[in-house]
């Protein structure tokens, strides 16, 4: 029996979708017998990741689109192929999140960090998401219903803790949090307020979702110093977020709008 079973046929729109944070959403709905169309520009790594969730579930719903977010053009015309498909967009969840090409240049310092690279992640992380939740407001207006869904960042909430990286590696590169990680997580936060003020009227609710660390490629000094600052003692995972999603998505939190859900095990309440 689905936990949510408001969420059956809906039709879901989430951005970035062949990371794995996407992957742990998509899979929850699918749970819940959702329709999901995942964007992603990378279409080849898309559709790899969708068979392989095909493979283990078979009645999965489950369509990959290939799709730039920060162009405009592009965006109006996978929107329209959707509308096609199912006439209606139930739920956005803005996923998409960048880094550089070379690893190393998103951890790079403040002072050395790239205007080029700054400006490449913050056209994903922010236009995209500003120009997807443009788009898909408009359908979600006519009908009178609707959910946007950010996935922002406790970066976006607090300050950087620099004592957290010494040492500390993520896929055996050093790492750190770079200002436009916590500026773009800041800005996608104050865009879910103006969406849920603005948009309230129309019966369409908007909130984000800020986890803290998840337990990922990080080396285990990382995951071991990252621990000891988190009252559960213990980083995150891939589908606690995912869960938090469904439970935003479904008429479960019906009066819940405008809100920044912190999913951080007690990070953010020292």
């Amino acid at each position: 029996m689905s936990k949510y079973n408001d969420l059956k046929n809906k039709v879901v729109v989430i951005s970035g979708a062949a990371g794995s944070i996407a992957e742990e959403i998509t899979i929850e709905f699918i749970k819940n017998h959702a329709i999901i169309f995942g964007l992603d520009k990378d279409i080849i790594a898309l559709k790899k990741k969708f068979i392989s969730i095909k493979k283990k579930y078979p009645n999965a719903q489950i369509h990959p689109i290939n799709c730039d977010i920060t162009n405009e053009k592009d965006v109006r015309k996978k929107i329209k192929i959707i509308l096609k498909k199912k006439n209606k967009i139930d739920i956005l969840i803005n996923n998409a999140a960048a880094k550089t090409k070379k690893l190393k240049n998103f951890f790079k310092n403040f002072e050395n960090f790239q205007y080029t690279d700054w400006k490449a992640i913050m056209s994903v992380n922010i236009d995209g998401a500003f120009l997807l939740s443009k788009e898909i407001s408009k359908i979600m207006i006519k009908e009178k219903k609707g959910s946007i869904i950010s996935i922002a960042s406790i970066q976006g909430v607090v300050g950087n803790d620099k004592r957290l990286y010494a040492g500390s590696k993520f896929k055996g590169i050093q790492m750190s949090s770079p200002a436009v990680y916590s500026t773009s997580k800041s800005a996608l936060i104050g865009l879910t307020r103006y969406l849920a003020t603005y948009l309230g009227e129309f019966n369409i609710r908007a909130n984000s979702i800020s986890p803290g660390g998840l337990s990922g490629a990080q080396n285990k000094r990382f995951k071991k110093n990252y621990s000891k600052k988190v009252p559960l003692n213990r980083m995150g995972t891939l589908n606690e977020v995912a869960k938090s999603v469904l439970f935003l998505s479904s008429d479960s939190s019906s009066y819940i709008s405008g809100q920044n859900i912190l999913v951080d095990g007690g990070y953010t309440a020292w």
